[in-house]
């Protein structure tokens, strides 16, 4: 049944209880499936998200609390773990980081860990150009173009209003490429807003 079709439904059944509930739920029960499909692939876009320079990390062992700890990545996209010495963990997942810690592990120190990685902040992007206030930001899922031209204060005068270009952190070649305002940003990714020459 169309949401469209509510308003009219509603109103000439207006002395039917049973048809306005079913026709709420059936509202309800519509705007979550939306909800959760959108929330749905935010996670599974984060899921494959490649630790980079900057991240913040908190690995937990369950049951070694001297194996519990919180990271930074360093310029070398390295962390230094008790036992295990630096460990450069730079284009892994976290999935990927848990199953190597889980390895190393393994390997003389403990019987069977329990590995937990999860993130704790993102390496900031930057926006540059025809914005009020460029520089860096934090990271947030979800962030769009249009939302981190509202974190840099909105437009100046002279932008462009369609103009925009990507240079993403994992792109060795450092190609930019054009952008719409509903471009995903990641982090470390550098956002170009254009002059405008009209």
């Amino acid at each position: 049944m169309s949401l469209l079709i509510f308003p009219t439904l509603i109103n000439e059944n207006a002395q039917s209880p049973m048809i306005w509930k079913l026709a709420s739920r059936l509202f309800v029960f519509i705007f979550l499936l939306s909800s959760g499909g959108i929330a749905m692939a935010e996670e599974n876009l984060m899921s494959n998200y490649k630790l980079g320079v900057g991240d913040q990390i908190k690995v937990t062992v369950y049951e070694e609390p001297e194996l519990t700890l919180d990271f930074v990545l360093s310029d070398a996209g390295t962390i230094s773990y008790p036992f295990l010495g630096e460990i450069k963990v730079k284009g892994m997942t976290v999935s990927q980081l848990e199953r190597l810690l889980v390895e190393q592990l393994k390997q003389g120190f403990l019987v069977s860990p329990k590995v937990n990685v999860r993130m704790l902040g993102y390496r900031q992007f930057f926006i540059n150009g025809e914005v009020k206030s460029p520089g860096g930001f934090a990271f947030m899922p979800g962030l769009t173009v249009q939302k981190a031209i509202a974190l840099a204060g909105g437009l100046t005068e002279r932008a462009s209003r369609n103009s925009f270009s990507i240079v993403h952190d994992d792109d060795p070649s450092h190609t930019p490429q054009e952008a719409e305002l509903n471009t995903p940003i990641h982090p470390g990714d550098i956002l170009l807003v254009e002059e405008s020459f009209f």
